[in-house]
């Protein structure tokens, strides 16, 4: 009945102010229970597919409902809106995810809110998505969560929380998205897409629990958001699964506070297009393995890429994480042989080793940085990385936890994983070309 009413009262009031009645499907009319028990899911696929088929509007899960749900096909034209109290909670049931997550590659993840090749998409509110993460770990160590046996090691059922493929005109906005039990937020050749004001709250414990990952995508706005990551809080890359949908560029991140076990803001690892024409400003990094980073491990390009105003606090973390607690860290060395053996997909097809592309024009401004190391800039050849600018960067070195520092990470690289860091040192450059400094103030404490 108050359901109703509330329809009434919308309805009524955009009838007063002259404005065109709002198509809004309650998954409750649609058989779902809301119980956090039942599962919900061909309920709300059925809301989402009439809503769709009849020309878009509000798909709404109303308060104080739990909707546990298996996997979810998203189309064209709704807008998914999560009511205050409102939980979305992914079934725990691990036989209930088998749609990849990377295509052939079924090695990393299922899919459980997907879409592919939409338009006018919105995900709204102030509810919460919840990825049920710790549902599909393992027993809980001291700086992590195991990850369960797999019955078939090419196969991993845990599921991401968003697959959003294809996407044009898309919107996320005000929710809560929490517990992913891998990705949580992955944008694959998406177009014209605004992440803004969301609080995205993974348990810091759980491996592979990156924030948003943008791949392949274009003309992306990230603003106002809160992100705790037990990987990488956002990431930008070019998956070799997903080529078809071409470069990674026209991206701006600005005004969001992250805290992550390995880095906060990421470009690169994955990458075997271009990633180019990168703002990242005004944010707040707290207490991160590694602040910011360029991590280029395979034969595309980064370039272009603009940090500003930025307050990074690194700590040290055990080697589950990639990272020795490097404020900013430029990179670009040959992917490891053997860090994945028998994935094929991570080279270009026939190649059983990679290489790896050029780094230049990245520029780093009014930085204020306090953690366990120092900067590094490297590559595996001379001039690889080049033209590196460092303009006002204040670095403050003070040892803070118990693990082993004296480290730089260049994990996955072929060769040592480790190269020592020279003490009293801000930045260590190997191998990088053009590296300009200008008003840097270092301080060290031992």
């Amino acid at each position: 009945m108050k359901n109703r009413i509330r329809i009434f009262i919308i309805t009524l009031f955009a009838s007063m102010c002259g404005m065109a009645q709002t198509n809004i499907y309650n998954v409750l009319n649609y058989g779902a229970k809301g119980d956090g028990i039942t599962d919900d899911a061909k309920a709300i696929q059925q809301a989402i597919d009439i809503c769709s088929a009849n020309g878009g509007g509000q798909v709404w899960l109303p308060t104080n409902h739990v909707f546990m749900a298996g996997p979810i096909q998203l189309k064209s034209n709704i807008d998914l809106h999560l009511d205050v109290n409102a939980t979305l909670l992914a079934n725990p049931n691990e036989e209930t995810y088998t749609l990849s997550a990377f295509g052939e590659n079924r090695g990393e993840g299922m899919m459980w809110l997907w879409c592919e090749g939409i338009e006018n998409l919105s995900i709204t509110g102030r509810g919460t998505i919840d990825g049920n993460g710790i549902a599909f770990m393992g027993a809980e160590l001291e700086d992590s969560y195991e990850l369960k046996p797999l019955k078939d090691p090419k196969f991993d059922p845990r599921p991401h929380v968003l697959t959003l493929m294809g996407v044009k005109h898309l919107t996320i906005r005000d929710v809560t998205i929490r517990q992913g039990a891998y990705w949580t937020v992955h944008l694959v050749g998406c177009y014209d897409a605004l992440i803004e004001g969301i609080s995205l709250l993974n348990n810091l414990k759980i491996r592979n629990g990156d924030g948003i990952d943008l791949d392949h995508s274009k003309k992306v706005r990230i603003a106002n958001c809160f992100i705790e990551s037990g990987d990488d809080c956002i990431c930008l890359k070019n998956r070799r699964e997903y080529e078809k949908y071409g470069s990674c560029q026209d991206i701006v991140v600005t005004n969001c506070v992250m805290t992550g076990r390995s880095c906060a803001i990421k470009i690169g690892s994955e990458n075997m297009d271009s990633i180019s024409n990168v703002i990242i400003e005004n944010c707040v990094i707290r207490a991160s393995n590694r602040g910011l980073g360029i991590q280029n491990r395979d034969e595309g390009t980064v370039t272009n890429v603009i940090f500003s105003n930025i307050i990074i606090e690194s700590k040290y973390f055990s080697d589950v994480w990639w990272g020795k607690a490097e404020p900013i860290y430029v990179t670009s060395y040959p992917r490891a042989i053997g860090n994945h053996k028998d994935a094929g997909w991570r080279f270009p097809k026939g190649a059983t080793e990679g290489r790896c592309g050029e780094v230049s024009h990245i520029y780093f401004n009014h930085i204020v940085c306090e953690g366990e190391n120092g900067c590094f800039v490297g590559g595996d050849v001379a001039g690889k990385v080049h033209d590196i600018y460092f303009d006002d960067l204040d670095l403050h070195i003070v040892k803070k936890t118990n693990y082993e520092g004296g480290r730089y990470d260049l994990r996955p690289r072929v060769g040592d994983g480790f190269i020592p860091a020279p003490k009293n040192k801000a930045i260590c450059v190997q191998n990088a070309k053009n590296v300009k400094t200008n008003n840097i103030r270092y301080s060290y404490e031992r």
